[in-house]
């Protein structure tokens, strides 16, 4: 494997899946639906609005969208689209560090172990499998403080972003408690 490819290596990994499906299943079924989209919600409706009507049926999106999907899109969220910048330029440089890199090291770039994950493990078909590379940062990791500055990641930016959605999620909560269901 090239140590220098950012990439996962799905193919090498799942060909057993790709050459099990090539065989029985037709291409329609393995084809994305263009025309399914996530819900997406204005959350300015509900954080800032003042019309009691915007904010009801704000929630009422919130709880169909959550229902039916379990999570949505929002947008008009409260977060400054400087920090969300950042963030994104933050999370690129991560993103594109070699493979064995990312896979290998106990705690890649100061995170807590197991951060890094790709693929779905246990996946017997493809449609099971997840195309995705994630990286799931512990709050602790960002408050502990073992980000550190020699770390493609920046605290600042990660800071910044938890005391935002802090404050926002906060704000949803009171926003609308009658539409989650604590049970």
């Amino acid at each position: 494997m090239d140590s220098i490819n950012s990439d996962p290596p799905f193919e090498e990994t799942y060909k057993n899946l790709f050459n099990k499906t090539k065989n029985t299943i037709n291409d329609e079924l393995i084809m994305v639906d263009d025309e399914c989209e996530l819900p997406l919600i204005d959350l300015s409706r509900l954080i800032n609005e003042i019309d009691d009507v915007a904010r009801e049926e704000c929630k009422s999106m919130i709880a169909k969208a959550s229902q039916d999907w379990g999570f949505f899109q929002v947008v008009n969220h409260g977060i400054s689209s400087d920090i969300l910048r950042r963030l994104r330029y933050e999370q690129e440089k991560v993103f594109k560090e070699p493979f064995d890199k990312k896979r290998k090291e106990e705690k890649f770039l100061n995170l807590s172990s197991g951060s890094y994950r790709w693929g779905t493990p246990t996946a017997t078909c493809i449609k099971q499998l997840s195309w995705s590379e994630a990286f799931h940062i512990p709050l602790t990791d960002i408050i502990g403080s073992t980000i550190g500055s020699n770390t493609h990641l920046r605290k600042f930016s990660f800071e910044e972003y938890r005391k935002q959605v802090r404050d926002d999620v906060q704000k949803l909560v009171r926003g609308f408690p009658a539409v989650i269901d604590f049970k």
